[in-house]
């Protein structure tokens, strides 16, 4: 095999890998009656990518994906329970916001300001729920303090994850195949680099999970 087609034939490997993670991910989070399926399905999708991104390519898909999901099955739908907490006071402030004529619009920057850093600290929840052996409540904490001391890696991810999101809205069928897959790849990607950084720095981090 000459190197053109070696690099095609990784390159298909490779659309192939996403598709079919992100088809897991769906199917496993309908199997879990979606409420109690998302959670389990993408933390097993974020472990999966932080094994590609170590160089554990060969383990079998399926399996792999399987174990996380059953093994921290519990678990992170007591992340989920917090998560989804949080979101349903955003949207409670918003109607409420929106519902009421006495307040004036500035009232909506501290919210905006609040969603901003929780989305922030979303793109390094699950890779810290997958990356650290804690728990939910660590997890939390890693996550917040990841957020605060890497704000360029923040800004890379919001320039990568912002035109892919726009892109993906122009061709759906490319978020059905691999939105999810592509989101916990490139998260994950940038997360490990700032769990290195961190770590060389001497951050305060807890429970590292090889």
């Amino acid at each position: 095999m000459n190197a053109a087609s070696s690099f095609i034939y990784n390159i298909l490997e490779w659309i192939t890998r996403f598709a079919y993670l992100n088809l897991l991910w769906l199917l496993f989070t309908l199997a879990g009656g979606i409420v109690f399926g998302f959670f389990p399905s993408t933390t097993a999708m974020f472990a999966v990518s932080r094994e590609w991104l170590r160089g554990n390519t060969d383990k079998p898909l399926f399996s792999t994906f399987w174990d996380y999901y059953r093994t921290d099955f519990w678990k992170s739908n007591r992340l989920g329970l917090f998560v989804t907490v949080i979101i349903a006071l955003i949207a409670l402030d918003i109607f409420y916001i929106q519902g009421s004529s006495e307040l004036s619009t500035w009232t909506y920057a501290p919210l905006f300001a609040f969603m901003l850093l929780f989305i922030l600290f979303l793109f390094y929840l699950f890779p810290s729920f997958v990356h650290y052996d804690i728990k939910v409540r660590s997890v939390f904490k890693n996550s917040f303090f990841l957020m605060l001391v890497n704000p360029i890696n923040n800004v890379l991810i919001l320039l990568t994850i912002v035109p892919l999101f726009f892109l993906m809205s122009l061709v759906p069928a490319l978020a059905v195949i691999f939105g999810g897959s592509a989101y916990a790849f490139i998260t994950m990607w940038f997360a490990l680099h700032a769990f290195n950084k961190t770590h060389k720095a001497g951050g305060q981090t807890e429970g590292l999970s090889e």
